[in-house]
């Protein structure tokens, strides 16, 4: 990886993910590539918070079809991440 900033993608909002953030539990898509230490210090770095826990999903892309055409959605890679008790929440719905 060549700059931190490159890991995180952008934040996964879902039903299941908006009712993690009262847990400080935040879902994010990361580069595939990027292992859970990489993704660690990409978190801490970007949004100033202290990381207690990582995980991380490989998502197997769909079959879609369009017609009589059809092709895959592409594969991706999730990660939720656990804050610790005493860091500031994250506010993806500032204006």
């Amino acid at each position: 990886m060549a700059d931190l900033r490159d890991i995180i993608k952008r934040p996964v909002i879902t039903e299941q993910s908006a009712d993690l953030m009262v847990d400080k539990k935040y879902t994010f898509e990361v580069d595939k590539k990027a292992n859970k230490t990489q993704i660690k210090q990409a978190v801490e770095l970007v949004f100033g918070v202290k990381v207690e826990k990582v995980n991380t999903i490989n998502v197997k892309g769909k079959f879609k079809r369009m017609g009589r055409y059809g092709g895959y959605r592409s594969d991706r890679k999730k990660a939720i991440i656990q804050l610790t008790a005493d860091s500031k929440e994250l506010d993806f719905f500032e204006v």
